[in-house]
C-alpha cells in the first residue's frame, strides 16, 4: 500500500507533519528505509555524543533515539489491535514521562540499536503479513481515528521527523 492511498478519515491532521516526511512509497519500503537510517546514524555516533543535548531542557540524543523506539512500539501495538478488528478505544501516552523513565544514561549504542532492530522487526512482521483490507481497518487511539496503514506510515514519518531534528540541531 502507498501513502497516497490513505483517505482523509484514516488519520488525524495533527499527524500530517509525520506523514509529510514520507514520500509516496510503499509502506514496507518506507519502514525499511527509515530502519536503515536509524542503524546507520546510531552506528556512526561517537559514544560520548549519546548524552549530548543542544540546549537546556532538551532531550539528549539517546533520549531522542529511545523516544523513537517507545513511540514505534506503541503505534505498532495499536496497528496490531486494529488489524485484528479490536474496536476498543485505546488511550494516549505521555511521551515526556516515557523519556523521563528511559534511563538513557545507562544505555549504549549497541543496545539501543539492538532494541530498535527487535521492535522494527516486529513492526515489519506485522505489516508484511496484512492484506490491504486489514490495512484499511480503522480504530480509535488518543481519541482519534486511525487506519492500520496510517499508523505504519506515521511510524516511519515520526522517525524521519526526529532524524531531521537530530541532523539539524545535534550535529
Amino acid at each position: 500500500m502507498r501513502l497516497s492511498e490513505l483517505k482523509e478519515n484514516e488519520f488525524n491532521h495533527f499527524y500530517a507533519t509525520y506523514l509529510n516526511m514520507v514520500k509516496d512509497e510503499e509502506l514496507l519500503e518506507a519502514l525499511v528505509k527509515s530502519r536503515d537510517w536509524f542503524v546507520d546514524y546510531t552506528t556512526e555516533l561517537k559514544k560520548e555524543k549519546l548524552s549530548y543535548a543542544y540546549g537546556p531542557n532538551k532531550w539528549s540524543i539517546a533520549e531522542v533515539l529511545l523516544h523513537i523506539i517507545d513511540t514505534e512500539r506503541i503505534f505498532q501495538y495499536r496497528a496490531f489491535r486494529f488489524s485484528r478488528n479490536d474496536q476498543t478505544a485505546l488511550p494516549g501516552f505521555d511521551h515526556e514521562a516515557y523519556v523521563r523513565e528511559c534511563e538513557s544514561e545507562k544505555r549504549t549504542k549497541d543496545n539501543i540499536i539492538a532494541e530498535f532492530l527487535a521492535v522494527r522487526a516486529a513492526t515489519l512482521a506485522i505489516f508484511s503479513s496484512l492484506p490491504k483490507e486489514k490495512l484499511k481497518r480503522i480504530g480509535t487511539a488518543s481519541d482519534m481515528s486511525w487506519s492500520v496503514a496510517a499508523l505504519g506510515f506515521v511510524i516511519s514519518g515520526h522517525l524521519k521527523h526526529h532524524a531531521k531534528i537530530l541532523e539539524e540541531r545535534y550535529s
